[in-house]
């Protein structure tokens, strides 16, 4: 966990922000961290990392040019030690993956205490708005199921038992069979498409009070966001029913878009109704592929890096979900090698 004096410090931090910059994954829980804490503060300016898990020393120009009084990066799973060394502002770090060891940064991780908590960003930012903006409990649950994660399940259901039936067993089953799972679709399909539409739309999202504003349209700002959601989703569904399964261990797929990123959703939602595969999703973007990768109890990240040596790539994420990032020449490879690693991960000969 992330201790008590460590949230009220960054809360602390945040109120006295006047033009603070954030850096955020661009998933639903890096997004609804990010709008948790720009309403605590009521000022500053979001920029959403795209595509890449690692935050690259080229985000310098965009921190230079807004001259912030404080860096937020939140969700990041790395960040480029160039970067830190080139910002002169203090940067706080807020994160659930795999613990990192920069230099130049406050760094805030529940798995530091204890590796086995990886509860996601919006948990925490959860914890650290929840007092100072009312909005913020269906925002961290829509970050937190988006995630994978019950961790706020409790006391969301109490509240919203029409969004999230408190007999909810499940991540998976709230993600992919709730009305907080469509809103979690919604937010994640907003996430879609250039970098100029996506951040009109997380700033429609800075001023949505209500789910069900989105939910039921009922505000334009709402109408909005469910206007795209329905746009990328039919796309999403003809995608969907292109995959095929077989008798393989993994079920594999691979899309060509160069602006459809959906492979953490499809990947997400083919485990939810193949719990026994692994899945990998793969979106071919000129000579490389992002992948998405899961299993339901299988670490994947070790046999990811292993796979990866040697290889034009890289890759990182949850034990059970990651990503990866490789050059088409060396995929065939990649799979081969990531098949040969499994075998042995499950003592199969």
């Amino acid at each position: 966990m992330i201790p008590e004096n460590d949230i009220k410090l960054i809360r602390e931090k945040l109120k006295d922000s006047t033009k603070p910059l954030f850096l955020f994954d661009d998933d639903a829980d890096g997004v609804s961290s990010f709008v948790m804490m720009y309403k605590l503060v009521g000022d500053g300016k979001g920029i959403c990392v795209k595509g890449k898990p690692i935050v690259e020393a080229s985000y310098l120009r965009k921190i230079d040019e807004f001259s912030p009084d404080r860096v937020f990066i939140l969700d990041k799973p790395m960040v480029e030690q160039e970067l830190l060394d080139g910002i002169s502002q203090e940067v706080i770090w807020l994160d659930h993956h795999p613990v990192q060891d920069n230099k130049g940064v406050k760094y805030f991780n529940p798995r530091i205490h204890d590796d086995e908590d990886n509860r996601p960003t919006s948990y925490w930012a959860y914890q650290i708005c929840k007092e100072d903006v009312p909005e913020s409990l269906w925002l961290a649950s829509i970050g937190v199921v988006g995630d994978w994660s019950l961790a706020l399940k409790e006391e969301f259901c109490k509240k919203y038992p029409d969004l999230l039936p408190c007999e909810t067993k499940s991540a998976p089953e709230a993600l992919f069979n709730t009305k907080l799972g469509e809103l979690v679709k919604i937010i994640d399909f907003n996430l879609k498409g250039t970098t100029t539409e996506v951040m009109k739309s997380i700033k429609i999202l800075t001023r949505i009070e209500s789910p069900y504003e989105i939910l039921n349209q009922v505000t334009p700002k709402g109408k909005f966001l469910y206007k795209k959601f329905m746009k990328i989703n039919e796309a999403y569904e003809k995608l969907k029913e292109c995959v095929e399964v077989t008798e393989d261990p993994i079920i594999f797929f691979k899309y060509t878009d160069n602006k459809l990123a959906i492979s953490s959703m499809l990947s997400n939602e083919l485990l939810y109704e193949h719990p026994d595969k692994i899945i990998i999703v793969a979106r071919e973007k000129a000579d490389e592929l992002m992948l998405s990768i899961r299993s339901t109890n299988i670490n994947l990240v070790p046999i990811l890096n292993s796979s990866l040596e040697g290889l034009k790539g890289y890759g990182g994420g949850h034990d059970n979900a990651c990503g990866a990032c490789i050059k088409q020449n060396d995929f065939e490879r990649l799979l081969e090698s990531f098949k040969e690693n499994l075998k042995n991960t499950l003592g199969v000969k």
